[in-house]
């Protein structure tokens, strides 16, 4: 066995790795920059800089190639195909509006063509009985069409309560594999068996969409990576938090959809654990979007009900996260009312912020920063990449020339909004979900998290800081500590009135088993843990709760103990229970844990004489002159009063001025405000 765990997180600006050698339990953490146009070329050159390739045995990565390839628009031409009468469920979407008063807005298009959409004559009743069998006829009627379109690349197959039974859906696999070859074909009796037709329409499209752009960008991987002697084997990260391997990254691409992103969420529970905060709001601010996410007492927050625009669902289980454009690359910008706006758009690594020094010319939030003195432009990326100071005033000045401002308050500006976009983010996963920001502390990573920490606790009212150990390559670490995890979901529409034990049991354990089954396929041989929730309603309602259940099947006592707790939980979340109503029970989730081997962070070594330095640099109060500090000098208990910079290789602390910054026996650093704490600093 191989001696290297590496974690790999392609973004769109960097590519981070992160390499646990277990024989000595050391964690090296390095950058390259991406390239959005073959990443699989940034990897590579990436892998160069581990010298004992031949050693490595596992590598977790972290891809946005789905996710780019639905968010621009160059997926495969699909063929949808669903019951007689029900073509344009994927046009027809959902009656609500991104903006209720503009009349020009209009929806995003599915992802499919109406012409390239397909009917075929069967019917399975909301009982899951067949009241019109699917015929051979029917299928070679069907096949004859598809085949006659010419340009189908990918085949999405969602038949009406095909959840309840789908074996119409897998004779029609079956029949359309005979007469079309390897097209690939995605079911959504196994994509996602639940119920609500245009959810169900557009995830399985999103699968089918994805699935050939992820089967070659995989194959070539493969290729290369052989090509370049590295014999270990990769994995994809899944939304889930859980890893795959690149077998079932093809089956089911869509579950790459928020590959990256959850990596970071699952070190951040780790990290949680250390520092003993119970409730943490990630913030992951990296070259293109920031992503948000909380975790109460320590557990993930885990949804289905996401969109990859809007109005366009994915409903695969994932980690909750919530995305924004706000990135080091977003694009600072004058709209036609000479208002200053910043991002969504982003200069990503090509040609990247003016700074960098590859033909950007736009403004951007990192040439902000440069021009602030928060970033040193001789010491970018541990001294690896000159920034060029000269093209970032630049660029930030002819923002300032049309907003009337100084440079350094145009700079300042630019900081303000996308701190206000950020804030928002962290607004929508907090305060509109109930949760208090004051009972949280913030846990800031990616390249540019850690620029922002300070400024975003006090406008968001966040009393705590936390940025972690590596915090550029966060994500890419969390692979390393990411267990392997299946998510389950199946549709059932029982009542408290009428909840049929036997069938309700067979569905459960038949989702277990599933779970097992899909673990050992990957080669996990332990017995995974499982989690078993319901998600439940009042009959009527539209809003669901997810409701733990303990146990493996349904009888009188298990039932009365759930009524029970779910009414608990409904007084606890809306204020009200109503006990003499009839409960639903609308989706069985089954969530299957092996645990994997993980590193073990090491304590710093004790503290010693910190050497420093000055800069001047800009905040709100102006130009005050901030220490300067390097991360890998300061020992265990070292205080820092602001204003500070903490540097380090990929990334940048800023303490503002009234906050101080004490290091813990890891090496996270903790911020909190200046009130009455003691210490000396270092």
């Amino acid at each position: 066995m191989g001696r290297y765990l590496l974690g790999i997180d392609v973004g769109g600006t960097f590519t981070d790795f992160v390499a646990w050698d277990r024989s000595t339990n050391q964690l090296t953490a390095w950058k390259n920059l991406s390239h959005p146009e073959d990443p699989t070329a940034g990897i590579l050159e990436g892998l160069r800089q581990l010298e004992a390739l031949a050693d490595v045995d596992i590598m977790r990565l972290g891809t946005t190639v789905a996710t780019n390839a639905i968010l621009e628009r160059k997926g495969a031409e699909v063929a949808y195909v669903t019951t007689q009468g029900f073509r344009d469920i994927p046009f027809l979407q959902r009656g609500n509006r991104a903006h209720h008063y503009d009349s020009s807005w209009v929806k995003p298009k599915p992802l499919v063509r109406r012409r390239h959409c397909f009917e075929v004559d069967e019917r399975v009743l909301s009982t899951g009985e067949v009241m019109q069998p699917l015929s051979d006829t029917a299928i070679q009627a069907l096949g004859t069409q598809i085949r006659d379109v010419g340009d189908i690349e990918a085949i999405a197959i969602n038949l009406l309560f095909s959840y309840l039974s789908p074996a119409h859906e897998r004779q029609l696999r079956d029949g359309l594999s005979a007469m079309l070859g390897d097209i690939p074909i995605s079911l959504s009796s196994e994509v996602l068996p639940k119920w609500k037709e245009y959810e169900r329409a557009s995830t399985v499209l999103a699968d089918a969409y994805v699935k050939p752009v992820v089967l070659r960008y995989l194959s070539d991987m493969e290729a290369r990576f052989a090509g370049a002697g590295i014999r270990g084997t990769a994995v994809v990260m899944k939304s889930n938090g859980g890893e795959m391997s690149l077998e079932a990254a093809g089956r089911q691409p869509v579950h790459m959809t928020l590959s990256g992103p959850s990596g970071g969420v699952v070190a951040a529970a780790e990290i949680a654990a250390r520092t003993g905060d119970a409730n943490i709001v990630t913030l992951d601010m990296g070259g293109t979007s920031t992503d948000c996410s909380p975790l109460v007492r320590g557990q993930m927050a885990f949804t289905t009900d996401f969109e990859i625009e809007f109005g366009v669902p994915i409903q695969i289980p994932m980690i909750d996260i919530r995305t924004i454009g706000a990135g080091g690359g977003s694009i600072a910008w004058v709209d036609r009312g000479g208002m200053l706006r910043v991002g969504p758009q982003s200069a990503g690594a090509s040609p990247g912020p003016a700074c960098y020094g590859f033909g950007g010319d736009a403004a951007t939030v990192t040439d902000a920063n440069v021009v602030l003195g928060r970033l040193n432009a001789a010491g970018f990326l541990g001294g690896g990449m000159q920034l060029d100071a000269a093209a970032a005033e630049r660029a930030v000045g002819t923002i300032a020339t049309r907003i009337d401002m100084d440079l350094e308050q145009a700079a300042l500006a630019i900081l303000r909004i996308v701190n206000n976009n950020m804030v928002g983010a962290l607004r929508t996963v907090l305060i509109e979900r109930g949760l208090d920001p004051r009972d949280f502390a913030l846990l800031a990573f990616g390249g540019a998290g850690p620029l922002h920490v300070g400024e975003l606790m006090l406008e968001a009212g966040i009393p705590r800081g936390i940025v972690p150990l590596f915090p550029g390559q966060f994500s890419a670490l969390g692979f390393a500590f990411a267990d392997a995890r299946i998510d389950l979901e199946q549709t059932v529409q029982m009542t408290s009135a009428h909840l049929d034990f036997t069938r309700s049991t067979e569905l459960l354990q038949r989702l277990v088993e599933k779970a097992r089954q899909d673990l050992a396929a990957q080669g996990y041989a332990d017995p995974p843990r499982i989690e078993l929730v319901l998600e439940m309603r009042y009959l009527g309602q539209n809003y669901a709760l997810d409701v733990p259940y303990e146990r493996e099947a349904f009888d009188e006592d298990g039932a009365a103990q759930l009524w029970a707790r779910f009414h608990a939980l409904h007084e606890a979340r809306f204020g009200f229970a109503i006990p003499q109503e009839v409960i639903e029970v609308i989706t069985l989730k089954c969530r299957a844990v092996v645990a994997t081997a993980k590193p073990e962070l090491a304590r710093l070594e004790p503290g010693r004489e910190v050497p420093s330095s000055t800069r001047p640099v800009w905040f709100e109060k102006g130009r005050l002159d901030a220490r300067v500090l390097n991360r890998a000098d300061l020992g265990p208990g070292a205080v820092i009063a602001g204003p500070a910079l903490i540097e380090e290789a990929a990334s940048t602390t800023v303490v503002a001025p009234g906050q101080r910054v004490t290091v813990h026996d890891e090496g996270h650093l903790i911020i909190n405000a200046i009130a009455d704490e003691e210490g000396s600093e270092a």
